[in-house]
């Protein structure tokens, strides 16, 4: 299905598309406290928000936009191995779909071949949030043990 799907970055072409995208109500609290999502994630990339260097991506399934993810690095250089990835979702009309985990995987290939300094992705999850949770221990995400804002962060080691 990663052939079905691309990413594109969220430019002043597509940024309006991309503040459509949602998640089903009850889902709102797992990916971000305001909506819409995007907008949260395109003001932290405008302020580089923590310090870091913000990416958005938006996931195309054709021209259709249909999810949303940003990545974070520090800007240091001694830190631009670790990658963050926040705010990733699918939009409520195409989950249960697979997209999810076939935007995932396309992700992950786009920081190798786009980033190939990093060597870890870290991310949290919303501690009730057991879907995602399957998905990434199932894309090799591993639980650090550790927590930011009371979330669990979770961690893959790229080879």
């Amino acid at each position: 299905m990663t052939n079905r799907l691309s990413l594109q970055e969220v430019t002043r072409a597509n940024w309006r598309a991309a503040l459509q995208l949602g998640v089903r109500p009850e889902q709102q609290r797992f990916v971000s406290e305001y909506a819409p999502i995007a907008a949260v994630a395109l003001a932290k990339a405008y302020v580089h928000a923590s310090g870091f260097q913000w990416l958005p991506y938006a996931v195309y399934r054709g021209q259709d936009m249909i999810g949303f993810v940003a990545l974070a690095y520090e800007e240091s250089l001694a830190h631009q191995n670790t990658y963050w990835m926040f705010h990733f979702f699918i939009d409520g009309r195409y989950q249960g779909q697979g997209y999810g985990r076939a935007a995932l995987e396309l992700l992950l290939q786009e920081i190798k071949q786009q980033h190939p300094a990093c060597q870890v992705i870290k991310l949290t999850v919303h501690p009730e949030n057991i879907a995602a949770q399957h998905l990434y221990t199932q894309t090799g995400f591993l639980p650090t043990g550790e927590t930011l804002d009371d979330e669990p962060i979770y961690q893959l080691r790229l080879q």
